[in-house]
């Protein structure tokens, strides 16, 4: 299926490993040129570098912190005319209620809920007055059902879901579309993470953990990051325009619910 989106630009965060390298490629696979970000600068360029050879689009790096206002600048003088934005950012540590003070609060909203906000502020207004213009913003499954231990994770992502829920509204006559993919576990280092906090906590092993997880995944298995790439592209595509603030689950039927 040709997108449509050949020649377009994209800015993808967090895009040398996991769900936002599996963006970055599949946007790469469709004919987008990226701008590709994340902190640590040797798997950032091994990434685009990888992304050039398979895919022939014109890849720039940058590597910072776009939580941080140096970083973002950087960020946004790369990526100022992009027409699709794809916002990743990692979610933090997990915990329980009793663990978490305001500052850390701060932190995790600064990451996953004001970070992207300020990105949409920055780039959208242009693709307004181009016409047209794609955001994707990569929540959790958190959103819908949350879970426990990710509170930080839960609070702040939900916050970035209102603030979507009713942007994505006002700027869709404009011809951007704005919709919200919400991940379960995939076949990433955070899984790995998570996975090992199961198996400290409850003193099995790493490929007990994982084992147990599967068998609560009605797919009976973790997502990969190439499915959820493939769904970010559809949802930048041509096809896409009357797919409005929606809120795109991919959790393997892990969440039980009938809407």
């Amino acid at each position: 299926m040709d997108l449509g989106i050949r020649g377009k630009r994209a800015l993808v965060c967090a895009s040398s490993r996991g769900l936002g390298l599996g963006c970055a490629r599949a946007l790469a696979e469709a004919g987008v040129d990226l701008v590709m970000n994340a902190r640590g600068a040797e798997a950032l360029e091994a990434a685009a570098e990888a992304i050039r050879g398979d895919f022939g689009v014109d890849v720039v790096t940058v590597a910072a912190d776009v939580t941080t206002d140096e970083g973002r600048a950087r960020i946004l003088q790369a990526a100022q005319g992009v027409d699709i934005l794809v916002n990743n950012a990692g979610g933090p540590p997990p915990g329980m209620w009793t663990d978490w003070e305001r500052e850390d609060f701060i932190r995790a909203l600064d990451a996953n809920m004001l970070t992207p906000i300020a990105l949409i502020k920055a780039l959208v207004p242009d693709m307004m007055a181009r016409g047209w213009g794609r955001v994707v913003n990569i929540t959790s499954q958190s959103v819908k059902s949350p879970i426990a231990v990710l509170g930080l994770s839960n609070t702040a992502r939900a916050g970035l879901t209102g603030y979507v829920a009713g942007t994505s509204r006002q700027v869709a006559g404009k011809g951007v579309v704005m919709n919200n993919l919400l991940p379960g576990i995939h076949a990433t280092d955070r899984a790995v993470s998570l996975d090992k906090g199961v198996s400290e906590a409850q003193g099995i092993t790493m490929e007990e953990a994982r084992a147990r997880r599967c068998a609560s995944i009605p797919a009976g298995r973790y997502g990969t990051p190439e499915e959820f790439g493939a769904a970010c592209a559809f949802l930048c595509s041509q096809y896409a325009g009357f797919i409005i603030g929606q809120n795109l689950l991919l959790d393997g039927g892990a969440m039980n619910s009938t809407l």
